[in-house]
This record gives structure tokens, sequence and C-alpha cells, in this order.
């Protein structure tokens, strides 16, 4: 018998939850000691809708720290999805607390006009 980590158990009972499709993806958190990543999910076809990474915004001046990286990363996932005519969309934080990186993540996609 495997026996699962906390970590898994967490992800699996927020995940088993949520479902996304094209009009209201799933949008996905990935957090690393370094950066962070997001992709808004449709898991009908199981396709990347968008997709935004930290590693990809370092040309962003007023970004000194990850907080302010974590911010300026779910405006850039906001605003692709804005082109995209996406509105709405739910959070999977994984089996990340919902504070720090993760909070100021979605409060950047908030700030750009995504509902959830």
């Amino acid at each position: 018998m495997i026996i699962k980590t906390a970590k898994e158990r967490r992800k699996f009972k927020v995940r088993g939850r949520i479902t996304g499709t094209a009009e209201v993806p799933r949008i996905c958190v990935f957090r690393s000691n370094r950066f962070i990543y997001a992709q808004a999910i449709d898991d009908v076809f199981a396709n990347t809708i968008a997709s935004c990474a930290s590693k990809s915004l370092k040309e962003v001046p007023e970004a000194k720290t990850k907080m302010d990286f974590a911010l300026e990363t779910g405006k850039a996932l906001g605003e692709s999805l804005k082109k995209l005519n996406v509105k709405k969309a739910i959070f999977d934080r994984g089996y990340y607390k919902y504070h720090g990186r993760v909070s100021k993540l979605a409060e950047g996609l908030r700030s750009s006009g995504v509902i959830f």
C-alpha cells in the first residue's frame, strides 16, 4: 500500500472539487522557491488556454521581490485571458495555502478583471 504525503492528499482534496471549461477555465498555480507559474486550463479537452510565469517577467522594473513578481504574473495572465474574452475563472491553489505569493497572484488576476 502506498502512503500519500500530506501535500498529495491536500492537492487531490482541492482538485477533486474543481473542473474548468473553455468559458470558465481553471487557473492552476505552481510555486517554486524562485518563481511562480500559472496557467489557465480547459479540463474538458485538456488544453492549456493561457500561461504565464514570473521567469518571463524579468524586465519589470517595479518588481523587486518575489511577492511583486507574483502580482505582476497574475496581472499578465489576466491580460492574456482578457484578450481571449475570458471573464470568469476557477482558482486552483493546488496544495499551497492561500497566502503569500499565491494570494498575490490571485490579487493580480482580480485587478486585471478576472472574476473568481
